[in-house]
């Protein structure tokens, strides 16, 4: 079993304020995804690899309720919270043994669909994001090709994510237990600071960090 990054995740409010907060970073815009009925949430993409992407995702306000807690902790966020790079995904070939490899934390295995695509993908029941955002949910997609491979090609590249949390040794020892492969780097904070996620992406317009620097 192995693991490898599948895409990085913006939470918002709303689409258009996502958007212009990746924008805003990388100077380029995302485009459009779908909707995600069983969660109430629609989303914005944008390529950054082969089998990388950025995911801008929402509350749908033409959505039914779900009935349930949405993903990435959407029901915690209001209409003036400001848009972040909250959570990311790791891809797997057995969803199943993954997460048997490092128990409870990414939540249970849900299937779910949009148009033409179909996956599983690890949600607590809460909605919350497992470790804070620091460690992935876990995913396998039961469609092909993979979903980045159908986006324009804008000219972003992932280069690096880092993941600050005050335990470092946790979030690590969990991707060793899922044998994880990527360009994703774990790094400690000092005590008092808050868990945060930065992605380094390269653009057309040069090297790109998501946050902007200087900017939540």
């Amino acid at each position: 079993m192995k693991t490898f990054l599948d895409h990085i995740a913006v939470v918002a409010p709303d689409l258009a304020s996502g958007a212009d907060y990746v924008e805003r970073a990388l100077g380029v815009r995302p485009q459009p995804g779908g909707a995600h009925p069983r969660m109430g949430t629609h989303n914005l993409l944008m390529r950054l690899g082969e089998n990388v992407y950025l995911e801008v995702i929402a509350p749908d306000p033409d959505a039914q309720p779900p009935g349930r807690a949405r993903w990435f902790a959407l029901d915690t966020i209001g209409p003036d919270t400001a848009p972040r790079l909250a959570a990311w995904v790791a891809r797997t070939d057995d969803i199943v043994a993954a997460r048997a490899a490092c128990g409870a934390v990414p939540g249970e295995i849900e299937p779910m669909t949009r148009g033409a695509l179909a996956w599983r993908i690890t949600i607590p029941v809460d909605g919350a994001l497992p470790e804070g955002g620091a460690a992935p949910a876990l995913i396998q997609w039961d469609s092909a090709p993979h979903p980045a491979s159908m986006l324009d090609d804008l000219g972003c590249t992932l280069r690096r994510l880092d993941v600050y949390h005050p335990e470092p040794s946790r979030v690590r020892r969990l991707l060793d237990a899922l044998a994880f492969d990527g360009p994703v780097c774990v790094h400690g904070l000092p005590a008092g600071q808050a868990l945060r996620l930065s992605a380094d992406i390269q653009t057309p317009h040069g090297p790109r960090s998501l946050p902007l620097a200087g900017v939540a």
